[in-house]
């Protein structure tokens, strides 16, 4: 378990796209045989969208944030009022529930999501947010894996959150990718039409090394040239400006 989640951190850490923080949390899953996982950080202001990442069938989570499922998902609601991990699923829980809710978890039931098990997270900036495990059906190996690994989990749980609530808050996020501050700064500068040396000059760095920002920014952002990534930056400003302030 201890090389389990080295190589989980270390991934998770070095990942930029929320693809790469999915696929890290994908290979922990399929490792400890939890069969698929969801992380659910619930907006900060009402009405806002949840954020997810996730295994899951995507026709089930497409179908769920379209119905705005959220708000009346008991698993959330547990997980708002209570931090400490719980079971839930059809046949689990109170026996009186809402029809929206008996709804909601026949429906998932439907896309394999018929049991499974939640680690709340609530971080000490008030974030609220939610890592569940799920199956189709109530498996001796699903349930001893949670059982043994607990502890661990709830840690993987809190690290995951740390590292995947940067990528829908961060304003380094460029095209879906997160950019470090330098990279993100150089960036700007060259946007701005500065050259490599001016930029070190600007940042009390050398040309050498400005570059070396410009060309991992490039990278990262999958293109070939920095035009394109000047492109994309734009476009991300745009965005964001579009959005209007949390």
């Amino acid at each position: 378990m201890d090389r389990v989640f080295q190589k989980f951190a270390e991934r998770l850490t070095e990942s930029s796209h929320r693809n790469e923080a999915q696929q890290s949390m994908a290979d922990v899953t399929a490792a400890l045989s939890l069969s698929c996982f969801a992380y659910l950080a619930l907006p900060s202001r009402p009405g806002g969208v949840p954020n997810l990442i996730s295994t899951y069938p995507s026709s089930w989570t497409a179908l769920y944030l379209q119905r705005g499922y959220d708000s009346v998902d008991p698993v959330v609601r547990r997980a708002i009022r209570d931090p400490k991990p719980f079971r839930w699923g059809l046949g689990i829980g109170p026996r009186m529930r809402s029809d929206s809710e008996r709804t909601l978890f026949e429906e998932a039931a439907k896309f394999g999501i018929r049991c499974g098990f939640t680690f709340p997270i609530h971080d000490d900036q008030g974030a609220i947010a939610a890592l569940s495990f799920a199956a189709d059906e109530h498996q001796t190996g699903f349930e001893r894996s949670l059982l043994e690994h607990a502890q661990t989990l709830r840690l993987i749980a809190s690290f995951f959150h740390a590292h995947a609530k940067r990528f829908w808050t961060n304003d380094r996020m460029v095209g879906g990718v997160v950019l470090s501050p330098r990279e993100h700064e150089c960036l700007g500068w060259s946007a701005r039409g500065k050259s490599a040396g001016e930029i070190g000059i600007i940042l009390g760095i050398s040309e050498r090394t400005a570059g070396f920002h410009l060309d991992n920014a490039r990278a990262k952002l999958g293109v070939s040239s920095l035009r394109q990534a000047i492109v994309l930056l734009a476009e991300s400003n745009s965005r964001k400006c579009s959005a209007g302030p949390p």
